[in-house]
């Protein structure tokens, strides 16, 4: 009976593993970053779509590099700050010329948002996390047509707990996720959040918010209307808690990733994925804290 029951396990991991690196993603150590100043950047345009530094964002680790390269005919800068308030002191290129680059290494965490001094429409932000940390386990929930499902994520300081309920995911039609940061010691909500949303559909980006603030600690977001019933991603990067023209002195779990996965059907594929994640989750406990409730 014991050696049926470790040949079981020998198999159930060896498939477990093989599923995890044939499809999950391999997270390492954040060390180095590239943006592009994007072609055609210096004529208004590109902020419609966060496309004037591409990417938009970047995470780097502490004491992390960001490499920027200026692909464009024209000179930017990348200058630390905002446009509306003015440059921030911590780091600054000054004026760089097409086919040069620019490097800053990054000592502290944060969200460090920038612009372009010639060119001011032209933002981006770099998130800063402590070295080491890794994204929160992906979970697989069930989503049954007639309900919502509600995934929670702990922070890896324990201290923050974040609630995304969302609709199932129909084609033809938009899918609504409610996002909660709660305390995670008295449950209630934490003033002030700011974060990234983005939503995902075979690949297909189907929300984006960048930088969002929430007063109250909540905020509801609609997809567009999604091409199928497959399942949706879901990545939430919490930014810190403080109001918005104050990001220094934002508090939280800055740079921290939550990763959230909602499949429509419970059948065989689904129950695979499902056990793959519970064995996923179970591993990784005592670093993520995720827990799922259905």
């Amino acid at each position: 009976m014991k050696v049926q029951t470790k040949t079981v396990f020998l198999l159930m991991t060896i498939f477990v593993t093989t599923i995890m690196l044939s499809g999950a993603p391999i997270f390492a150590e954040n060390e180095t970053a590239s943006v592009d100043v994007a072609k055609g950047s210096s004529v208004p345009g590109c902020e419609a779509i966060n496309e004037c530094y591409i990417p938009y964002e970047v995470t780097v680790d502490v004491g992390g590099e960001v490499i920027w390269s200026n692909v464009d005919s024209a000179a930017h800068t990348v200058t630390g700050g905002s446009a509306a308030d003015g440059p921030s002191g911590v780091f600054d290129s000054s004026l760089f010329m097409a086919g040069t680059t620019f490097s800053h290494k990054f000592k502290e965490a944060g969200a460090f948002n920038y612009f372009c001094m010639v060119h001011p429409w032209m933002e981006g932000v770099v998130v800063v996390q402590e070295a080491g940390v890794q994204p929160m386990a992906k979970l697989v929930v069930k989503a049954p047509s007639t309900e919502e499902t509600t995934v929670i994520g702990m922070s890896s300081d324990g201290k923050v707990r974040v609630e995304i309920t969302s609709s199932n995911p129909s084609a033809n039609e938009p899918m609504s996720i409610n996002l909660k940061f709660r305390d995670s010691s008295g449950g209630g909500l934490k003033q002030h959040a700011n974060y990234d949303i983005v939503a995902t559909q075979n690949g297909e980006e189907i929300l984006s918010v960048i930088m969002a603030h929430q007063h109250e600690g909540q905020g509801v977001h609609n997809t567009k209307s999604l091409a199928s019933n497959d399942a949706v991603d879901i990545k939430v990067t919490l930014l810190g808690f403080g109001l918005p023209d104050n990001q220094v002195n934002w508090t939280g779990s800055v740079g921290e990733i939550f990763y959230f996965n909602v499949i429509p059907e419970f059948g065989m594929i689904a129950m695979m994925i499902l056990a793959v994640a519970i064995i996923t989750t179970i591993a990784v406990t005592a670093k993520s804290r995720v827990i799922s409730r259905f």
